[in-house]
């Protein structure tokens, strides 16, 4: 049986993600097992996530998936470059994954491995560290690197899929991985359009009272649903505002916060001080250099009290959030060449080393924050992360 990996954040699970699913094991065969590594709480676009991981992950079981395990939230709120290394290191750790499937614009794996050599280049890292210098933000940098050295053939830099494609293959070459890559023509939009299968539309749905469920799987639309009855969703920034205003304007130093680099955490901290709400704040603190995103995840890390050196290492151990029959398989296959801890039970994590239960602590203090953004104030309680286990499907 071959077994795919895919990245990803489903958030929530659409359509097109059930789409996806369906196209890798066309080409691979129908046996074709699916692990997903999945963003948690926190999302690479700076976010809350619309529902929390463990909903999610049930979506993703419910439609296709085998075996869900979380990408941790401080490689999470990474750049596009750290969000695929971490993801590729994780299903490279398993040891039981073969392929790597993805969507990219360009559909064409040639091209993007041909891009991923070429910005990978010690030529392309001076030219984007030239570029960097006047001021361009660190795509734009890059794109005007590529164009210097393989032309028109650089337009596949402008193009988000494809970029994360081109990162995903940097990740596998860079960690000497047996995983294949595999991408297919991605349709619908990109993941924050509001086209086609986006879940950008979809999330200010929910937002707006509405369940688009034409958009949506029947066991995907029942989950949200549900999550919706009980008070755990939607969930958004604004509903956390006060709690992220209140910690911002606690931090004294921001300059070991991801993200933050040549006087951009003193523009952080003063008008963390001084502004009424966080889309003044990252108003104020934007400039051409940075992308909004960037600024996002910067202060989602900040609140959660990530730093830097909390990502300088990859993730320390594999948390598993949902699977089904086929997933249990998985998983006692991938414990016989595993090469990192495997968490089902949360408690487990104390027979760890110290590394693994600091960063396992980081999570569950993010998860802490996170419920404070439920609808439903009884549903806020602390310390949901040391008492949830594995969703599974028989």
């Amino acid at each position: 049986m071959k077994t795919a990996g895919i990245i990803c954040e489903y958030n929530p699970f659409h359509f097109g993600h059930a789409g996806h699913i369906e196209k890798t094991r066309q080409i691979l065969g129908d046996k074709t097992a699916i692990i997903c590594v999945m963003s948690g709480n926190f999302v690479q676009r700076g976010d809350f996530a619309i529902l929390n991981k463990h909903a999610r992950a049930e979506m993703a079981i419910h439609c296709g998936a085998d075996l869900v395990i979380e990408l941790p939230a401080p490689y999470a709120l990474m750049s596009a470059e750290g969000f695929a290394k971490a993801g590729v290191y994780l299903l490279d750790m398993l040891g039981i994954c073969d392929y790597l499937s993805f969507g990219s614009e360009a559909g064409n794996i040639e091209l993007l491995y041909d891009a991923a050599e070429t910005i990978a280049s010690n030529e392309a890292d001076i030219l984007t560290g030239e570029w960097l210098g006047k001021g361009l933000s660190y795509a734009s940098a890059q794109q005007k690197a590529a164009e210097a050295l393989i032309g028109e053939r650089a337009d596949i830099f402008k193009l988000p899929n494809n970029v994360l494609g081109i990162e995903y293959i940097k990740a596998l070459i860079d960690c000497d991985s047996s995983i294949q890559p595999l991408t297919m023509p991605r349709t619908g939009g990109d993941h924050d359009s509001d086209t086609g299968f986006s879940a950008s539309a979809i999330r200010k749905a929910m937002i707006n009272g509405n369940v688009p469920e034409k958009l949506m799987p029947e066991a995907a639309v029942s989950i949200c649903s549900n999550e919706i009855l009980s008070g755990r969703g939607p969930v958004s920034i604004k509903n956390a505002e006060q709690a992220i205003l209140s910690r911002l304007r606690t931090i004294e130093d921001y300059s070991d916060i991801p993200g933050i680099s040549e006087g951009l955490g003193q523009r952080f901290k003063r008008n963390a001080s001084n502004e009424p709400s966080i889309s003044l704040i990252l108003e104020k603190v934007k400039t051409k250099r940075y992308t909004m995103s960037r600024l996002r995840r910067t202060l989602i890390c900040a609140v959660l009290n990530i730093r830097t050196k909390d990502i300088k290492t990859p993730p320390p151990y594999i948390r598993v959030l949902a699977m089904n029959s086929t997933g249990m398989d998985l998983l006692g296959k991938a414990r016989k060449k595993v090469k990192l801890p495997v968490i089902t039970k949360p408690a487990a994590v104390y027979k760890m080393d110290d590394h693994s239960i600091k960063m396992f602590e980081l999570e569950a203090a993010a998860t802490d924050f996170y419920v404070l953004a439920y609808p439903d104030e009884s549903q806020r309680t602390g310390g949901q992360e040391w008492r949830q286990s594995p969703i599974i499907l028989k």
